[in-house]
This record gives C-alpha cells, structure tokens and sequence, in this order.
C-alpha cells in the first residue's frame, strides 16, 4: 500500500498582509497530482488544516474542495487536528466524512463511518485509532493522536507529567492494534530536539511541552506535524513539513511531501517528494539603493526580505522606490552604521493579530496566548 505523508497546511495564513490561498490551492493540487502520478492509496495529514480556530468562509471552502479532490474515488485521507485547528469543529463531519473517504480525529472521540464501497476503506475503528483495508487485503493500521489542546489536558489527572500523558494517549489508541499489521502513528507535537521556524507559534520551547522521540512505538512509523521544516527525529519519526515556506528563515527550506509504502509488517519511505507550488521566500542582502532596486527586478514572482547597509538612513523617497519596485517586497530592514536592524514600513503591512501581538509584547514583555490572540481577532471580526 503506498501512502503520503503531509501536514501542516495552514490554509488561510497569510503572509504579513499577502493572501496566500492561490498558492496554497496551487499546492493541495500538487498534492492531488502526486497521489495519481505515485498512485497513493493513503494521505495522512498530521494536524494544523487551519490556520486559526476560526477559519474564513474562503479557507473552509477550499479545504472541502480539496480534501475531495485528494480522496477522490479510490483513495483514504486520515486527519488529525494541531494545534491551529478547533479539533471539535474540524471533526464534526466526521460521522459521514468517512463515506467519502475522509476520515477526521480531534479531540472529542466521533463515530466513524465503516463503509465498504470504497476500494481502500475502515474495517475497524475506534475512538483514535482505525484498521483499513484495500482491494488486496492489505492492511493499515493507524493510531490517530490529535493535538492534545488544554482543555483535553485539564480533563486529564494532574499528577502525571506531560510525556507520561502523551504516553497514556497512545496506549489508548493501540487498542485495536492487530500484531503484524503495519502501523503508524499520526500526530501533531513537538518532539525534543526538534528544529522550529518563526512561523511556529505556541511551541514550548522550554520543554515543558517536548516530548522525547524515545517515547514513540518503536514498531510503527511516526507521520508527525507541527514543525514547519522537513526533518527525522529517529529512526522511524518524521516531520513531513508545512505545505509552503510561511516565514523568511524558511527562505532555504526545500518544501515536500514523504511517500511511504507497506511492506510486511513494515512501513517505510520510498522517497521525499519536492514541492513546486507556491511563491519562494527570498533575504537578498545589498550595499545600497540601486544594487537593492536591480535585485528586487531579479524577484518579482518572490516573496522579499531585503537587507540594505547603508552609510545613512534611507530617505522617504529611496524608500518609496524600493516599495513601488517589487510587489513581493514585504520587509526593509536597513543597518546603518551600528548594524542595528529596524524594519520600515513593516508595520503597515501586519495583520491584525500581528499587531495585536507586537502591542501585547511592547505593554508586558512577553508573548500572548494563542487563545487571547484568537479572542481579540473573533471581537474583531464581530465589530467588523
């Protein structure tokens, strides 16, 4: 059985004030073409669909559309909600996604259709885990760990660390397990040591939160989300990767898809799969106006950070030019003299959580809660 390991789609992020559901639309089709091309039977997509607990009306829709066109006629698509997600509200169609070949895991356990009419389907299913089968009676076995969010946590005994929860949870869903069935586990959490992007909001990086890839089943392949950058954490833990580059020091970060294939009681990568889709974040860094203007003309499909050392401060107008010379052009940071780095005209491009964000941390010194953030940002949209 061969089998498609992504994640981290974000639909709906935007970059600084960029839209950027054409290119994510541009790479759910990508997704759509490699499936038909390596003739997958199986997408796993380990958690954050979304890119906010309350998606627009925009993002929902190609999510829907999408997701059918990547299931199609003959495959499955298994999903675990991140952190991003409303795990209750991305799970909802749950009862009769499964009919479609959509199989959706948050947090509240949901019944699972078992429908037989699709050439791979569910066999067995419980709250986190499911057994599908194909046309050949091969056989998959998945335990679906979505992220645990802090309301599943409270719900939880207090005395037990965070690891020894996550440990809990994935006994919970091997409780289906079939011996020399092959196995994986779909989830969404930040293994310890792992390498995180700017992009990545709300990752405990004090360890509080780090789970030790020594705690993960030794016998199943581990189809993780949650860091933006494609990377083995052991033997059989991967991060696939988010679906584009979502922050400027992902400028070199090659962007992919992992294609998995059944063997025995085995799964194992065939191969990493490029993505082409989707504009490129670039960091040029020059000595002066003209040489910047000549390589904003070179990356006009990019997306831009341009770094400018100067002997003086930029003028009004030397800025102007630079603003009216590329459409891509997100962020001027010039160092003049001290090398100390100041962004211009940053600020007028921020979203509305970005600049709720850089208010919260000017008043307190520190980050707001995703949960605060996502409060300011619905009262928004309700005076809106």
């Amino acid at each position: 059985m061969r089998i498609l390991h992504t994640s981290d789609w974000h639909i709906g992020k935007r970059l600084s004030d960029r839209e950027r559901l054409p290119e994510q639309e541009e790479a759910l089709d990508e997704i759509v073409k490699i499936c038909e091309q390596e003739s997958v039977e199986l997408v796993l997509v380990a958690g954050d669909v979304f890119d906010t607990f309350t998606p627009p009306a925009e993002a929902e829709e190609l999510f829907y559309t999408k997701i059918k066109k990547i299931a199609g006629e003959n495959r499955a698509v298994v999903i675990v909600s991140g952190n991003h997600d409303d795990g209750v509200r991305l799970s909802a169609a749950a009862p009769f996604a499964g009919d479609a070949g959509v199989y959706l895991f948050g947090n509240k356990p949901k019944k699972i259709s078992l429908n037989g009419n699709r050439k791979i389907h569910a066999v067995k299913a419980g709250d986190f885990y499911l057994l599908l089968e194909n046309e050949k009676g091969e056989k998959v076995y998945i335990n679906a760990l979505p992220y645990p969010n802090e309301a599943s946590l409270k719900e939880e005994k207090s005395d037990e660390s965070y690891s020894e929860r996550i440990s809990r949870r994935i006994l919970r869903g091997e409780e289906g397990y079939e011996e020399g069935v092959p196995y994986i586990l779909l989830t969404h959490l930040f293994a310890a040591g792992g390498k995180c992007s700017e992009s990545e909001r709300d990752i405990d990086l004090g360890g509080a939160r780090a789970v030790p890839p020594g705690l993960f089943p030794k016998n199943a392949y581990v189809a993780m989300g949650h860091l933006h950058r494609p990377q083995k954490m052991a033997e059989n833990v991967f991060y696939s990767g988010s679906l584009l580059q979502y922050s400027f020091d992902e400028a070199n970060t090659e962007k992919s898809v992992r294609l998995l294939e059944t063997e025995g009681d085995k799964v194992k990568t065939v191969k990493v799969i490029p993505l082409q889709s989707g504009k490129k974040l670039v960091r040029p860094e020059c000595n002066d106006v003209e040489e910047a203007l000549k390589i904003l003309s070179a990356y006009q499909d990019n997306f831009v950070e341009l770094t400018l050392n100067l002997a003086a401060p930029l003028t009004s107008q030397e800025t102007q030019s630079l603003k009216d010379a590329s459409d891509g052009l997100i962020f001027i940071i010039p160092r003049v003299k001290t090398g100390e780095a100041v962004p211009v005209f940053a600020r007028a491009r921020l979203s509305a959580g970005e600049l709720f964000n850089e208010y919260y941390r000017s008043k307190f010194g520190d980050e707001p809660k995703s949960e605060l953030t996502e409060k300011f940002l619905s009262l928004l949209k309700e005076e809106e």
